[in-house]
């Protein structure tokens, strides 16, 4: 990967930074690090979503610098890993350090401890909807089975009252044809 990008001509105050080959450094907005943006790419896509060509190189200056400013603040904000493993008076920084190793391991463990208790309770509380789906599956049960009881003992009464009225009916009917004749 290069270490500088092609650019276009920006005028003056980025015209200045670029080489006789055209090309710019990012070192010219930040001399301690290299940190890479497409400029020219970055200019062009402003200029086709129709910003000026002076504003898009500007936008696009101000957009590199602020990168690299706030890359550069990273920079200085954290420890690289080198200069951790070069600085073994802190204990509490260093990969290797056995009291980080032991309270990675207490938070580990207190971590699964929670999981655990929190799995526990949840099977449990399974458990107990379970046992009252059954018991509610069976109370169900039971009602349907005395409707159905129910509604054999009314059907078997219909059918009774049924042969009743009709053995009344023939036999009131025989009176009337008796008497008629």
């Amino acid at each position: 990967m290069a270490a500088c990008k092609r650019v276009g001509y920006f005028g003056p105050k980025l015209g200045a930074l670029a080489g006789s080959n055209g090309f710019i450094s990012n070192r010219a907005f930040n001399s301690k690090r290299l940190f890479l943006v497409d400029t020219l790419a970055l200019v062009r896509r402003l200029e086709s979503q129709g910003v000026p060509t002076k504003q898009a190189e500007a936008i696009t200056a101000v957009i590199t610098e602020v990168l690299n400013d706030s890359l550069e603040n990273v920079a200085h904000t954290f420890v690289s890993k080198p200069d951790l493993q070069r600085n073994p008076s802190c204990p509490n920084l260093s990969p290797k350090s056995k009291a980080l190793r032991h309270e990675i391991d207490k938070v580990t463990a207190g971590h699964r401890l929670d999981l655990n208790l929190e799995r526990g309770r949840i099977r449990d509380e399974l458990a107990n909807q379970n046992q009252e789906t059954a018991n509610l599956t069976n109370k169900l049960d039971r009602e349907i089975h005395g409707l159905r009881a129910q509604l054999e003992a009314a059907k078997y009464d219909v059918i009774k009252y049924c042969i009743g009225t009709l053995v009344s009916i023939s036999a009131v009917g025989l009176a009337v044809v008796r008497l008629l004749k």
